[in-house]
């Protein structure tokens, strides 16, 4: 657009150098009609073709301008489609490991879960033989003592008995 002017005086200035110069036959000193409706419709038809040449041009530019926004939209997409490759590949190995680490997880759990019971059923078990150890020991102790208590009774009766006898044997000789 080397003319800053409206697309009207545009047309005008491209319309007068291609308007061919008619030649006027005159006839008393004003120019024919033929000459007239030729004149104008010269005018009409360059008129016409610089609207036309106008148009097609603008059509060019807005062609150009979308090709090379177009051009611009595939090179961003096809940015965006490498990212995303880059960006799949980097989280990828992550997942594959982490799926590797949950089902490692599970299966360990799965385990646990009924040795943990057998732990919990062992150890009331336990709780049991132990309450069951400590209350025969309490009768053990408890079985000692009496023991312990017959047998000095035991032993203060055989000493009776035994003075006794020996009171009476003394008491024969």
């Amino acid at each position: 657009m080397a003319s800053m002017g409206t697309p009207k005086q545009q047309t005008r200035e491209q319309q007068q150098p291609q308007t061919p110069k008619v030649k006027n036959t005159m006839i008393n000193g004003s120019p024919t009609d033929d000459d007239k409706e030729e004149e104008l419709a010269e005018s009409a038809l360059a008129l016409f073709r610089a609207k036309e040449e106008e148009i097609e041009r603008k059509k060019m530019e807005v062609r150009d301008r979308v090709q090379a926004y177009m051009g611009r939209v595939e090179e961003a997409t096809r940015r965006l489609a490498d990212i995303r490759e880059e960006l799949d590949a980097l989280i990828d190995p992550m997942r594959k490991e982490v799926a590797i680490l949950r089902k490692k997880v599970d299966t360990v759990s799965r385990e646990l879960k009924p040795l943990g019971q057998t732990c919990q059923r062992k150890e009331r078990e336990y709780k049991e033989s132990l309450e069951a150890f400590n209350d025969k020991n309490k009768e053990k102790a408890q079985l000692v003592t009496k023991l312990m208590e017959l047998v000095s009774e035991s032993e203060r009766l055989r000493m009776k008995k035994l003075e006794e006898l020996s009171k009476n044997i003394e008491t024969l000789h």
